[in-house]
């Protein structure tokens, strides 16, 4: 009985030591004899009992590291307080197992040596810009020395950019100043372009009232045309039916009649203008003589017609 029970303590020991089922996302690297002998993948894994043994079991996974806060000095000889993450991956299981004792530690310090050379290339203003070219050269510097570790780092994060008070207080007084600046220069181009308005403004109004006065001097002077031509036709028409009525039968007769009374009605006018002295013809045949040379032209302009 109790060598059944030895024997099925010793089958129980050789199946535990030589099954092995690996998590997902998890390596294991096994050694035989104490020297590197294979990387087992997720799942269930065969070892030789007493031969074979679990050396080191590595997490797949993307991990966050905390970098611990340091004191950066900037080329302008400016402090900085930086706070960082990590994050890596173990992508070879045997060189995160043999290429370093600790592969944590050893990308830790080179997080924060390699920040300390990229911040130390940088003015204190630059920092604060150029947080991704920080992130990129940090990366870059990190992951050629852990390729040895079997590691690959993703990114690095700058989680706080803190200098000291004194620059705190300097770099605010200077915000303020810049906004207050930016005030000002709103404010007058705002007046500057109120100006510019009120001018445009004038200007047009001007314009418009010149064309207003414009058109209306066009307007009258078109209509003082037309009625011009008005008054010129209605005299023309009235000439051509008086040349008219003259050609008719005994239309002269009237003609000496009326040019006579016109004549009596002026003498007639001016004598009864006390301050005008008349000069009355010593001989009044002048008179028919002056109707004679009237009648003269209206047969003229009557036959011209």
């Amino acid at each position: 009985m109790e060598i059944a029970v030895l024997l099925l303590v010793i089958a129980v020991i050789f199946i535990t030591r030589s099954i092995k089922v690996v998590p997902q996302q998890n390596s294991w690297v096994v050694e035989r004899l104490g020297k590197y002998h294979a990387s087992l993948a997720p799942g269930l894994n065969f070892l030789v009992p007493f031969i074979d043994r679990v050396a080191y079991k590595h997490s797949l996974k993307e991990i966050p590291l905390d970098v611990p806060s340091q004191v950066c000095i900037t080329r302008d000889n400016t402090q900085l307080q930086v706070d960082g993450i990590l994050y890596f991956q173990v992508t070879d299981p045997m060189r995160a197992s043999y290429g370093s004792s600790n592969y944590i530690v050893a990308v830790t310090q080179l997080a924060q040596t390699s920040l300390r050379s990229v911040i130390g290339k940088l003015e204190l203003d630059k920092t604060f810009e150029e947080r991704d070219i920080i992130n990129a050269q940090v990366v870059h510097a990190i992951d050629e020395a852990a390729l040895n570790w079997g590691v690959k780092v993703l990114r690095y994060e700058i989680k706080d950019l803190t200098p000291p008070k004194e620059i705190l207080l300097a770099m605010q007084a200077q915000i303020t100043a810049e906004r207050e600046k930016r005030a000002l220069i709103a404010a007058s181009e705002g007046r500057r372009q109120e100006q510019i308005n009120i001018a445009t403004g004038e200007r047009e109004a001007f314009i418009a009232r010149s064309e207003g006065e414009k058109q209306a001097e066009i307007n009258k002077a078109q209509g003082e045309a037309a009625a011009i031509i008005t008054v010129a036709e209605a005299n023309a028409a009235a000439i051509r039916q008086v040349a008219e009525a003259i050609r008719q039968p005994g239309g002269e007769q009237a003609v000496q009649l009326k040019v006579a009374e016109k004549a009596v009605e002026a003498y007639g006018q001016v004598a009864a203008d006390a301050t005008t002295t008349l000069i009355v013809p010593s001989n009044m045949t002048e008179v028919s003589a002056l109707i004679g040379s009237a009648m003269k032209m209206v047969s003229a302009t009557g036959k011209a017609s």
